[in-house]
């Protein structure tokens, strides 16, 4: 088992998957393989209070490429679910922009799908299956027929075939999460951005829908946007994480994380990334501390 490396970084090291997927450049052509699909570059948001206007993020900057598994780390009221809604095209920023297949982003659209962390993000009174397919009509991505069809594989990949016709408030928490993805998915959006979707589920279910997400990346090989506020869940669900400073949100350092799964939690090696995790992030807290 080899350490994640840990470090600040202003560059991309390809992950390993996507070093194995790359054909050969011919000699003289252009080494475009590794282009960002996504690019974020100097975004400063802000939001209105009624007493006054608070900054979110300041300045920050990454790129997430093609089957990235990137996650957005840091404490409460870092930024970090603003950025992610800024990706999705609902915020604009006041300072720099969001670049998606190098086109700036201006506002929501199918390429970028968001799975949020409420359960009630199923409108009730459409079937699972209908909740599924909803999106792909009512963007007329495919005829009705296609979307049927679609939506019954993606909730057969998320093992939710045989509840495809009861209404969500017959589901768990965990199988209404289950549907959101399916729904997602079923877009084939060009990145996948998830919004702490797991915060509100049991300990036990959390893990389990950690596994299930990752074993529908070994398959499809989607680029994923995730955020979260434990240090755990960024380590075992990301291939890289940006970690965000304390209010507001400024980019603190990028970590390599792809070495970890679920199955290393216990290990020294895990174990010591998220303590030096958790350090990163709260550093500064803890020499201003010490200076009072």
């Amino acid at each position: 088992m080899n350490t994640a490396t840990l470090r600040a970084t202003q560059s991309y090291q390809p992950p390993p998957h996507a070093a194995r997927s790359t054909p050969t450049t011919p000699a003289g052509a252009l080494a475009t393989d590794f282009a960002p699909l996504l690019q974020v570059q100097d975004l400063s948001l802000e939001y209105r209070t009624p007493q006054r206007v608070a900054r979110a993020t300041h300045r920050v900057s990454f790129d997430v490429h093609e089957a990235d598994r990137f996650v957005l780390l840091g404490p409460s009221g870092c930024g970090k679910s603003t950025l992610l809604k800024a990706v999705a095209g609902f915020i604009p920023p006041v300072e720099g922009q969001v670049r998606l297949d190098g086109r700036a982003v201006q506002g929501p659209g199918p390429d970028r799908i968001v799975v949020f962390q409420e359960f009630d993000q199923l409108p009730p009174w459409k079937t699972v299956k209908e909740n599924v397919m909803f999106p792909l009509l009512a963007s007329r991505t495919l005829g009705r027929r296609q979307a049927q069809e679609r939506a019954l594989h993606w909730l057969d990949r998320v093992g939710l075939a045989r509840v495809a016709d009861v209404h969500p408030h017959q589901l768990s928490g965990g199988m209404k999460q289950r549907v959101a993805i399916a729904r997602a998915l079923a877009m084939q959006p060009r990145v996948l951005l998830m919004d702490e979707p797991f915060a509100a589920l049991d300990a036990l279910t959390r893990r389990k829908m950690q596994e299930e997400l990752l074993g529908l990346w070994e398959e499809a090989r989607f680029t994923l946007l995730f955020v979260t506020h434990s240090i755990e869940e960024a380590l075992v669900v990301g291939s890289r994480i940006a970690l965000l400073s304390p209010h507001p949100g400024r980019m603190r350092a990028e970590i390599n994380s792809h070495a970890f799964g679920l199955a290393d939690q216990g290990s020294a090696e895990f174990q010591a990334a998220a303590q030096r995790i958790h350090h990163l992030l709260f550093e500064h807290e803890a020499s201003q501390e010490v200076l009072q």
